[in-house]
């Protein structure tokens, strides 16, 4: 037996733990080898593979390579077209398959990669191919239908809730007021940021008010909320997700300039909401204030990895390949919960058409009246996930990772 595994889109400090899963289990049950892609799906059609059991040699470097953020063998952003208007794509694919001998394929990413593995299962049944395409999910967005939640989240989660939570102290120490913006990663599901709600704490009274996308954001509402708050206590911290929207649609950091781009799944790139926010209060109340923007630095902090993310992204790796192997196809491994205290969640298997192109959002339940905070149910959702610390690998004082060249 060959497989052959990918990784693609918007990485996270633990979509190395989902591959590393995927190796030990297909390792474990025999493969003779296990290829990698370099940059997904787009590597596979130039046939840029490696051989990850010359590469994952010992323990030491499986290790490793649960604990290096980002993506080892590299990501793309490539959609594959329809069978309709791109089949010799889908040729070329399968020919590449069929030279390395490949009985199954994994594809660890969100939900453009789950569209991905949806499309190529589709069209193993249609040529009669008996090649097995299972998806393993990730994704700090936490957006993927069916699964509890995604690998990626937890780490993401505690990474933002910590932030919030210094920040709060740091912002604290003047007397003159001040209002700090923290944009956070969030197109359309604000799972991400609703974790500053995590920070709230005896030591720490959070987040003063927390804005998703799921809630229509008015932009005189907010300039009035600031201005109230204002009144009571002289430095805020307001989480606001970077794809806010106006009650017409349009995202709020348009505002500041229309000439939003878009990427190849015809995505706007959003940026620049703290920045307008920030600016925007500045000027119509007079008051010292400023926009950090996350960015990247959430998905990649492996540093502050949730040690309960880690387990089961390796967890989810392993599942994957247990379906493959019991002749599943079409599928992805998912999460399904039990129990919030104690936490209990174990993998299990969905169809892959429950994921593909579908978007979860927060549940408005979950959400204040007033549109600015998150409720307790929330909180006993997303607490477990961020639960114990995964310590890096340290030489010279700084994280080892491994990296391949």
């Amino acid at each position: 037996m060959n497989v052959v595994v990918g990784q693609s889109g918007g990485p996270t400090s633990v979509i190395n733990a989902s591959l590393a899963g995927v190796y030990a289990a297909a390792v474990a049950a025999g493969a003779e080898k296990v290829y990698g892609m370099r940059n997904g799906i787009s590597g596979l059609l130039k046939e840029r593979l490696v051989v990850l059991n010359d590469l994952l040699k010992s323990e030491r470097e499986i290790e490793l390579l649960k604990h290096t953020p980002a993506c080892y063998l590299g990501s793309c952003r490539y959609k594959l077209k329809s069978v309709e208007k791109c089949e010799e794509e889908y040729e070329k694919i399968f020919s590449v398959l069929e030279k390395y001998s490949i009985d199954c394929f994994f594809y660890i990413g969100g939900n453009d990669s789950m569209d991905t593995v949806a499309k190529l299962s589709a069209y193993a049944a249609k040529i009669g191919s008996g090649i097995r395409f299972v998806g393993v999910p990730k994704t700090i967005d936490n957006d993927l239908t069916e699964t509890d939640h995604t690998p990626g989240y937890g780490s993401a989660a505690k990474f933002v809730a910590t932030t919030i939570k210094e920040l709060v102290r740091d912002c604290s120490i003047y007397e003159a007021e001040a209002l700090t913006v923290v944009e956070i990663m969030g197109r359309n599901a604000g799972w991400l940021t609703a974790a500053a709600a995590l920070a709230k704490g005896e030591d720490c009274e959070g987040a003063d008010m927390i804005f998703l996308p799921e809630v229509p954001f008015s932009m005189d509402g907010f300039v009035e909320k600031v201005a109230t708050l204002l009144k009571r206590k002289k430095a805020l911290v307001v989480a606001v997700s970077e794809g806010v929207k106006l009650a017409d649609g349009r995202y709020v950091c348009e505002l500041a300039s229309a000439d939003q781009k878009e990427d190849v799944f015809g995505h706007k790139q959003l940026t620049g909401t703290a920045l307008f926010l920030a600016n925007e209060m500045a000027h119509r109340l007079s008051i010292k204030t400023r926009a950090i923007e996350l960015s990247t630095l959430q998905r990649c902090a492996a540093h502050l990895s949730s040690a309960t993310d880690v387990e089961e992204a390796y967890e989810v790796g392993m599942g994957a390949v247990k379906a493959a192997l019991a002749g599943r196809t079409g599928v992805a491994a998912i999460f399904t919960r039990t129990s919030n205290v104690p936490y209990r969640c174990g993998v299990s298997i969905a169809e892959i058409d429950k994921i593909a192109n579908m978007e979860k959002t927060v549940p408005l339940s979950w959400i204040h009246e007033d549109g600015t905070g998150l409720t307790e149910e929330y909180i006993k959702y997303a607490m477990p996930l961020i639960q114990g610390e995964m310590s890096p690998i340290y030489e010279n004082g700084l994280p080892c990772h491994l990296v391949l060249k």
